[in-house]
């Protein structure tokens, strides 16, 4: 295994729970296996995974081992519930170098009964006024996006209502509008919520209570407008959010849940109780963004995923070869991830 650190300017900042971020820093992992070189991302995000240095860490450690006893035991040291964005990172180069020696990309080596060319992406829409937030949508849906997310949440539930309500009679009523309130409702809020945004066709609210409040979504499911659960995956485990009848969508993090491997079978899971995957990046360079299309590739009729983020970095570690037209991202058919070990510059 060898490593290497990288960080990349942000071409506007991130708020998270924890703060502002300004750059995207983690570790490019590179593996032989096979007699391949594969290539893995480690790129931890406040809040929802280890920070920096106990992925680097995790790493140096999982290294030494894999000097010992190979790639098995390297795997055993990287825990996803402890240090998942260091287990994404090698679990990642691992089965980029998989796929390679069995000469398929990446999302046949999850299915090979599968041909996928492209995975339908939504646009991100922040926090603004209702005349900017409409202008944003509309924008972006005359970019070819047909699904738009919302952040809400930081506003009264009446003025993020307001806000939707631009969007909608901007747009009209052929665009799938979404919203992620971030866990900043209380249930009197959300009810009141659902019940506005009902009139308005949104299709699902991400993550309106906070993350252990299963009960909550809970008692939100049932009706036109669905529950999708994010953070509730990271404080709680998936058993015990897919079998809690909590959500009707989960947002699946491959780095904050271990590795695509990882994403790819709990998506499988929720499919097996009824639940919808959709399939989203913590904003990451090109290797993990890549991991997770590969990811959303392998699932039959997926909806819009929140993949479409590579417009958030000002510089990337190496040419993105999946591009977005008309609201899809296309799937690399290379060998693999798709993008070429020799080419990913952390320094680029």
């Amino acid at each position: 295994m060898r490593t290497s650190q990288f960080s990349l300017p942000l071409s506007r900042p991130l708020a998270t729970a924890g703060g502002t971020i300004e750059a995207r820093e983690g570790v490019v992992v590179r593996y032989d296996h096979r007699g391949h070189t594969g290539v893995g991302e480690a790129t931890p995000l406040p809040d929802w995974t280890e920070s920096l240095t106990d992925c680097r860490a995790a790493l140096e450690t999982a290294g030494d081992a894999e000097s010992r006893g190979g790639h098995t035991a390297a795997m055993l040291e990287l825990a996803a519930d402890s240090v998942p964005a260091a287990r994404h990172g090698f679990a990642t180069a691992l089965l980029d170098a998989d796929a390679r020696a069995d000469g398929v990309p990446l999302y046949r080596w999850f299915d090979d009964g599968r041909r996928c060319e492209s995975v339908p992406v939504n646009a991100t829409v922040g926090d603004s006024d209702p005349e900017e937030t409409a202008d944003a949508v509309a924008q972006a849906v005359a970019g070819g996006f047909d699904c738009c997310k919302l952040k809400v949440g930081a506003r009264p539930v009446a003025a993020d209502i307001e806000r939707v309500r631009a969007v909608r009679e901007r747009v009209g009523d052929a665009v799938t509008l979404r919203a992620d309130a971030n866990a900043a409702w209380n249930r009197e809020q959300a009810a009141e919520a659902f019940d506005a945004l009902a009139d308005l066709g949104v299709a699902y609210v991400e993550q309106p209570l906070a993350a252990d409040d299963l009960a909550g979504h809970a008692a939100l499911r049932g009706g036109p407008v669905g529950v999708a659960l994010d953070e509730s995956l990271v404080h709680r485990r998936a058993d015990a959010v897919l079998s809690a009848d909590a959500a009707d969508v989960v947002i699946l993090k491959p780095m904050v849940l271990g590795g695509p491997g990882n994403a790819h079978t709990l998506a499988l899971r929720a499919r097996e109780r009824g639940i919808e995957p959709v399939v989203t990046t913590t904003i990451d360079g090109v290797v993990a963004r890549l991991a997770a299309l590969h990811v959303a590739a392998a699932i039959p009729d997926i909806g819009a995923c929140g993949l479409a983020t590579g417009d958030r970095l000002e510089r990337d570690l190496a040419p993105d070869p999946a591009t977005v037209t008309d609201g899809g991202m296309t799937v690399p058919q290379a060998d693999g991830l798709g993008v070429d070990p020799a080419e990913v510059d952390p320094d680029a």
